[in-house]
């Protein structure tokens, strides 16, 4: 009888231990701040609205990122790659090498993994898209420089 009734008294203790972790956890709108993008990651005014975080062992993360007409992000890379999901307004996404591609609402871009790129908003219209990305090692992006005049412009 034992050796039935310890398994049982070790798992109901481990699911009580464990129990907030495998919780269905709701965040309410609103509940996170948004935050301005950080100047040496972006040109113009973006805005920054943290959806998400997985807990481990889940590596993914997203949020909202919105673009003032102009705006962009410098260039970067996602050790995993990344996804984007339009909204709202129109916009660029430019891959290194590559010719600037225009992105609207309801499309869905896929960055591949270490893949130098770009995106933000056309100089007259904003932009909004929800960002997924892993992350490796605690890292879910590598930033570089910032995207030039000329390389906006497509030239």
């Amino acid at each position: 009888m034992n050796r039935l009734i310890a398994p049982l008294v070790a798992l109901s203790l481990l699911s009580a231990e464990t129990q907030a972790a495998s919780d269905i956890r709701i965040t309410q709108n609103g509940a996170q701040h948004s935050i301005k993008g950080a100047a040496e990651n972006f040109t113009g005014a973006v805005r920054v609205d943290g959806l998400f975080k997985g807990d481990l062992p889940a590596r993914i993360g997203g949020g909202t990122v919105t673009f003032e007409p102009g705006a962009r992000t410098a260039w970067h890379s996602h050790p995993l790659g990344q996804t984007l999901i339009v909204t709202a307004g129109v916009g660029y996404v430019q891959q290194e090498g590559g010719p600037r591609q225009e992105i609207r609402p309801g499309d869905i871009v896929w960055i591949p993994p270490h893949t130098r790129h770009w995106h933000g908003a056309t100089p007259s219209n904003g932009m909004t898209h929800i960002a997924i990305a892993e992350a490796e090692d605690g890292k879910t992006v590598t930033w570089a420089e910032k995207v030039s005049e000329a390389q906006y412009a497509g030239k």
